[in-house]
């Protein structure tokens, strides 16, 4: 049996830790491994079933966050509970919606943002 789980890098792990805690909702299920030099080297992190790791940039492996000057190379689908109260947390942490919240059937209800460090995320939540 294949699984994916995607494995983010961002700018400041500890911050991305707490904003995806404090908005999404998110759970630490692995916590961060710290390497000498301060950074996050790997975090595990899950909203319901949907689980991804995390780390610092770190040159030395190519491991780079995303550019904001660019467009998203890919788009993180998450299922939530309530696609609206996911995005007043959104929102009242300063980030703009870049889609919905609506109802778009086949997909349910949605709402595309991109986080503070870079990542565009696609919520769904199905609809009744």
């Amino acid at each position: 049996m294949g699984e994916l789980t995607p494995y983010l890098c961002v700018s400041d792990a500890r911050a991305a830790i707490q904003w995806y805690v404090d908005v999404l909702g998110a759970e630490v299920v692995l916590e961060p491994i710290v390497m000498d030099d301060g950074r996050v080297g790997h975090v595990e992190l899950a909203v319901g079933d949907g689980r991804w790791m995390m780390s610092d940039e770190f040159d030395s492996a190519g491991v780079a966050a995303p550019d904001p000057s660019r467009g998203a190379d890919v788009s993180l689908h998450l299922r939530v509970d309530d696609v609206d109260a996911t995005c007043d947390r959104v929102v009242a942490s300063g980030v703009t919606l870049d889609r919905g919240p609506e109802d778009s059937p086949p997909a349910g209800r949605v709402a595309v943002f991109r986080d503070p460090f870079g990542h565009r995320w696609f919520l769904a939540q199905p609809l009744d």
